[in-house]
């Protein structure tokens, strides 16, 4: 039996929103495809965006959507792609399957899209072969509301009033596929170009410094040493890659038992990562002012039979559902710093919460993990103290249990609850300190197999369904979680 004390009764800091952002580049059929199907298209659509895609977007209540990469970001000019859209300048996807894009969603698309799902922008500026100039002029264009070249060729352009843009990427990656810099030298372009994103009006931009790639600590060291006073975020990517080997990362679909219990293994290096780039962060900002944002996370597989070695486009299980869970408990525990973190990617890339081929739409395993988590959203955190049996493989150990648990503004205590177990149920007892109630309300989301995954001709093989596994005892809550299973509880 795993035993989990929650402190309901001393709410602590609240759990951002962000946390459940997401990421789309210019990369495969994310874009093109996924999202942007064109005008002329048969699929419905609205301003060329599918409308299935725009209505399960809206329904997970996206807090905030990034673009245009990735590695693609730092090879895009974005002059490129506004204006009429047949005057647009064709681009080769150097990064991403040497495919030829026609530039019809750009910057004017973009934003039109966040607007349509509610949800704010997220951009990613060009340091790896861009220059200051672009940079300020694009922020520039999105954001004056006065009389300028770049304000004025917006309004040519067909958006007479600037947006709302708050987040900004100073470059991405730029250790790797953005310039191949060290940290020394990167620290100093951000304080270069930072300086010339500037806030117009009223508009107040956030601007996030491209931080390390999983383990680099010195990267994270010499960011916050040198320039920690010029920006308001630091990123970090980690994806977790089942065999640890880039080459041969591993099926999506086709995994064994062992395959399973190294995936989480490997997820739960995300721990490692927040505690150890946080204490250097903490060394140079005690007062926590500087964001860790995690802009990339999620699953990297070997990418399905027969698809574009570029397209990165991998199917998405139970097991998928179950790292999405752990990432987001993560996030939770960690959430006095991280405050912002974005899954990768969000249609038809990596861990994408949406499949679409053609005109048909399928909702995948992880995005009824969002679905289900979203309302932590906003809420304050409770610390939850976690004691679990040990699920062992191979004379490795890891707790069968992940769990995280926060209060919203209406008194609701909300359970997140994983079962990391391949074959066995577990017992929860919950001791919720401060909760004197009965009322319960639970969702589950679980599979038949570790291997169960949603497809365009069973596209609800795995979906949510109600929970009712769960009772009271001595003013315990006691809670019976199916092997390999997601649960949310709602306490009233």
């Amino acid at each position: 039996m795993a035993k989990l004390t929650i402190h309901a009764d001393s709410p602590k800091q609240t759990i951002n929103r962000n946390i459940y952002g997401h990421f789309s580049e210019h990369l495969g059929r994310c874009i093109y495809e996924g999202i942007w199907v064109g005008h002329d298209s048969p699929i419905p659509n609205t301003e060329g965006m599918r409308n299935d895609v725009l209505d399960a977007l809206k329904k997970l209540n996206i807090p905030v959507l990034r673009w245009p990469g990735g590695c693609f970001a730092d090879e895009y000019h974005w002059k490129d792609g506004v204006g009429p859209a047949e005057n647009r300048k064709r681009m080769i996807n150097t990064h991403w399957g040497g495919v030829v894009e026609n530039n019809h969603f750009g910057t004017h698309e973009f934003l039109r899209l966040c607007e349509l799902i509610g949800t704010e922008p997220y951009i990613s500026g060009n340091v790896g072969s861009g220059t200051v100039q672009e940079m300020s002029e694009w922020v520039e264009y999105m954001t004056f509301d006065g009389e300028s070249p770049m304000a004025n060729w917006r309004r040519e352009n067909g958006r007479e009033a600037p947006w709302k843009l708050t987040y900004f990427g100073v470059g991405n990656e730029n250790w790797g596929c953005g310039g191949n810099m060290r940290p020394e030298y990167y620290a100093d372009l951000y304080r270069q170009y930072s300086c010339y994103v500037r806030n117009y009006g009223d508009n107040r931009v956030f601007k996030i410094a491209c931080g390390a790639s999983s383990g680099d600590y010195h990267w994270t060291e010499v960011l916050m040493r040198e320039a920690a006073r010029y920006m308001d975020g630091l990123s970090l990517h980690y994806y977790t890659v089942p065999t640890g080997n880039w080459k041969d990362k591993g099926a999506a679909t086709d995994f064994t038992e062992a395959d399973w219990f190294k995936t989480l293994q490997e997820t739960f290096k995300m721990k490692e990562l927040l505690v150890r780039h946080s204490e250097i962060m903490d060394k140079y900002d005690p007062d926590k002012r500087v964001a860790l944002i995690v802009d990339e996370w999620g699953t990297w597989y070997n990418v399905e039979p027969g698809t574009n070695p570029g397209f990165l486009y991998q199917q998405n299980t139970m097991r998928d559902a179950l790292i999405a869970g752990i990432n987001l408990n993560l996030f939770h525990h960690h959430s006095d710093r991280v405050r912002m973190a974005n899954i990768a990617q969000v249609v038809n890339v990596l861990q994408a919460v949406i499949l679409t081929e053609g005109a048909d739409m399928v909702l995948t395993p992880t995005y009824h993990v969002f679905d289900m988590y979203k309302v932590h959203m906003d809420a304050k955190f409770l610390t939850a103290d976690v004691e679990s049996p040990a699920y062992t493989m191979n004379g490795a150990h890891l707790d069968q249990l992940s769990a995280s648990a926060s209060v919203n503004e209406d008194g609701h205590i909300h359970i997140s609850l994983c079962n990391l177990h391949h074959s066995e149920s577990l017992e929860v007892s919950c001791d919720v300190r401060g909760y004197t109630g009965q009322a319960v309300r639970g969702t589950i989301l679980t599979s038949d197999t570790m291997q169960a995954h949603n497809t365009f001709e069973e596209p609800d093989a795995v979906k949510l369904a109600t929970f009712e596994a769960y009772r009271f005892e001595n003013g315990e809550l006691r809670v019976t979680l199916p092997a390999r299973s997601v649960v949310t509880l709602r306490l009233a």
